[in-house]
């Protein structure tokens, strides 16, 4: 076999194995819950929102008739189930002694979260409670559970795989602690929180398969310095501005549009790049399409519940981490690019080629999720 026979069956492999990951990018992983934990006396008090997808995958029981969508009624009809498989997991122990769990209310939310309401009542009161999410251990890998701690004393944990125990000392009746209601409206969320969401939003780039590949087709054809900065500053600006508008419910479009429509914006790259595109107004499209991909990228922490003082440090450190994986994955992309092309392995046939796989890759996407 020659060798630019060789060449061109690497890109073909590669290809197929673009095509064939259509399944993987079906959607983002959330990897984010939030919850406030209020001990008093002899009771824990546990308020919680998970993605709802996360929970339905604990809880086959949720989707009683098998259709991919939880409804109230089956909220309502798996509440031992929710017991059993959900809370029971979030150890809690009281001196010693075990605090069974009590369900309270379990709601779906309006951005795709499941919260729950729950107390774990001891059998006597007691002054430290010990609390293991041992629930962070059927999640998926990396996942962050924000925990608001209220007690004597609040903080704020962040709980992951391996770290998901914390103590909280108990108030005792009329003692005045501070109140649910006070913390969370006015204690900021510690520096670890902003590092939390920061880590998220650099996984979040990383594992979006799709962003990656809208990334990756506007690179394949951009080879000046110039025009590459150009393209990530207009694509910066969009989704900063949706990303806001949706963290903060000012407008936020539903995922069953957003998610189709982003792999539509994949599609027309694809296209855009077998017409010879002026890589010098490429910006010109990046921009209206980082609107989009910024929906996207908020379905991330909509699904969960932020306490109002959050959300400017959530939504900033987010946003940041979100830019320096973007910016290090173009980074990469380039090298690899230029090194091609200077050694003649990416010549405008091959271009063609992979442009033609990315906008199938795109429709096969756009199909999947306009019927899920």
């Amino acid at each position: 076999m020659r060798r630019s026979q060789r060449k061109t069956l690497a890109l073909l492999v590669f290809s197929v194995a673009l095509v064939l990951r259509t399944v993987s990018a079906f959607a983002h992983a959330v990897g984010l819950s939030s919850a406030e934990y209020a001990a008093r006396d002899g009771s824990l008090a546990m308020k919680a929102t998970f993605a709802r997808s996360e929970i339905a995958s604990l809880v086959p029981s949720l989707d009683a008739n098998g259709d991919g969508h939880v409804t109230a009624m089956e909220v309502k009809s798996a509440g031992s189930d929710l017991e059993r498989q959900v809370l029971e997991r979030i150890v809690v122990t009281g001196d010693g002694a075990v605090c069974p769990a009590v369900l309270i209310d379990a709601a779906l939310t309006d951005t795709d979260g499941f919260s729950l309401r729950a107390r774990y009542d001891c059998p006597a009161r007691v002054a430290t409670f010990s609390v293991n999410v041992a629930l962070l251990d059927d999640l998926p890998p990396g996942h962050r559970h924000l925990a608001r701690v209220i007690g004597r004393t609040s903080e704020d944990v962040i709980l992951v795989k391996g770290r998901s125990s914390f103590t909280v000392a108990a108030c005792a009746a009329g003692e005045g602690a501070p109140s649910s209601a006070s913390t969370s409206d006015l204690v900021p969320p510690r520096p670890q929180g902003a590092i939390a969401f920061f880590v998220m939003g650099i996984e979040h780039i990383l594992t979006g398969y799709d962003h990656l590949l809208f990334l990756f087709g506007l690179v394949l054809v951009t080879s000046r310095l110039r025009d590459l900065l150009l393209v990530v500053t207009a694509f910066t600006v969009g989704h900063s501005l949706t990303l806001a508008l949706a963290v903060t419910s000012v407008f936020a479009p539903s995922t069953r549009f957003i998610e189709p429509m982003i792999a539509l914006s994949i599609a027309y790259v694809g296209i855009d790049n077998l017409f010879a595109p002026n890589p010098a107004k490429r910006w010109q499209i990046t921009l209206p399409f980082g609107l989009l991909h910024g929906f996207g990228f908020a379905s991330a922490l909509r699904s969960v519940t932020l306490h109002r003082a959050e959300i400017p440090v959530a939504l900033a450190a987010f946003n940041i981490g979100v830019e320096v994986g973007q910016v290090a994955v173009m980074v990469v992309l380039a090298a690899i690019l230029v090194v091609a092309r200077q050694r003649q392995w990416l010549g405008a046939r091959r271009v063609r080629i992979l442009s033609i796989l990315i906008a199938i890759t795109g429709v096969v996407w756009f199909t999947v999720r306009l019927i899920a």
